[in-house]
């Protein structure tokens, strides 16, 4: 067992925790794509070109989506604890749980809990602070970065027992199989890489590559940062006023998904999500607003409650030469405003003032910064 009580009285001396930044993602055409299920029910045996051709056209009928790593997220530090204990603590939610290593149930409200067990980690509290008061997560990943954010900690307090790619794995399953929400592995992907970055998901490694199964991706860089300005310009998210809870949003897709006509709707995403990659990567901005427009619409087919508390806000960017896309499953309230002509979202934006709320953001190149662990270097 890694015991670090003592190592974290001294770091506190120092006012020098261990801790890690995670960042939030917005998604778009593409999400949900990266469900187990999807992936693996929607993927077939590429044939993988030798040239390195940047379209990727060969990936147009796998299942992909496209992270766009923001700065809001969350702080997770790791303070001292009694010797024979560990701990997680939420200053959000305004919640803690504790345990002895070896004793933690598997339940639902154990899931950061249960990673920290699974590092054989003892005598730590560890603590998430939002960077941004009172949005929560707004659709944004804020669950599934914070899962990811502590796995990412706790590897690397541990020494550095597990790759990128099975922490991408174990933050996945572990939310999934403690029945805390329905996901997949695009958040957590987000964290480890950042940036804007198209995700072509391999659920069981790629092909006569050794890999580690659920998680792998190939990715590429869509947008270079110094272009990020050029996409936020034409980008902005607002909160509806509305939460509720994803997951029944996400278990209406996934129940469609068993019947004839929900999988044929199902079917038709990867080709959307193709569009709006090439139409980042090549800044053809009516390719992305057209591929945002007829996503939703099979996304809303699919489960009329995605919309419910975004039809307002759709029917005022259609006024403004805008469109919309609510983020994550359309729980958190967080909906992403698009619009080819930066002057057109500036409209909508005064529009919208005074009636919902913007939550502001930049664009970063990395999903996590880490500091004052025993092991110094970024992934």
């Amino acid at each position: 067992m890694v015991q670090l009580n003592d190592f974290l009285k001294t770091a506190e001396k120092k006012k020098a925790l261990p801790k890690v930044i995670a960042y939030n993602r917005i998604d778009g055409p593409g999400s949900s794509l990266d469900l187990d299920k999807f992936q693996q029910a929607f993927w077939r045996l590429p044939h993988i070109p030798d040239d390195d051709d940047p379209a990727w056209k060969w990936t147009q009928n796998l299942p992909r989506t496209v992270g766009i790593t923001i700065n809001t997220g969350t702080k997770i530090e790791v303070h001292p604890f009694d010797p024979d204990l560990i701990g997680v603590k939420s200053v959000e939610y305004e919640t803690e749980v504790i345990a002895h290593p070896g004793e933690v149930v598997p339940v639902s409200e154990n899931w950061l809990l249960k990673i920290i067990e699974i590092f054989n980690l003892s005598g730590v509290m560890f603590v998430l602070k939002n960077l941004r008061k009172g949005i929560h997560s707004s659709g944004l990943g804020g669950s599934s970065t914070a899962t990811i954010g502590v796995c990412i900690l706790a590897n690397e307090l541990a020494g550095r027992p597990f790759k990128k790619i099975q922490l991408i794995s174990m933050a996945s399953r572990i939310e999934q199989g403690l029945e805390l929400s329905i996901t997949g592995t695009q958040e957590q992907s987000n964290v480890l890489f950042g940036g804007v970055t198209d995700y072509v998901w391999f659920p069981w490694g790629k092909p006569e590559h050794p890999g580690t199964g659920y998680g792998e991706s190939l990715r590429y860089e869509l947008v270079p940062p110094d272009d990020y300005g050029l996409l936020e310009g034409r980008m902005a998210i607002f909160h509806s006023g509305q939460h509720r809870q994803s997951s029944e949003v996400n278990r209406s897709w996934m129940n469609s998904f068993l019947t004839e006509e929900g999988y044929r709707l199902h079917s038709q995403k990867m080709k959307l999500a193709y569009m709006y990659r090439e139409g980042l990567r090549l800044q053809k901005w009516h390719h992305v607003l057209e591929s945002i427009e007829k996503y939703r619409k099979i996304r809303t087919k699919l489960c009329e409650g995605y919309m419910e508390s975004s039809w307002d806000l759709l029917e005022r960017a259609k006024s403004c030469n805008s469109t919309v896309f609510p983020l994550g499953a359309g729980g958190g309230g967080g909906v992403l405003l698009f619009s080819p002509n930066p002057e057109s979202l500036d409209k909508l934006r005064d529009d919208l003032t005074g009636i919902y709320s913007e939550i502001p953001f930049k664009i970063r190149s990395k999903g996590h910064e880490i500091s004052n662990t025993k092991i110094t270097e970024n992934y």
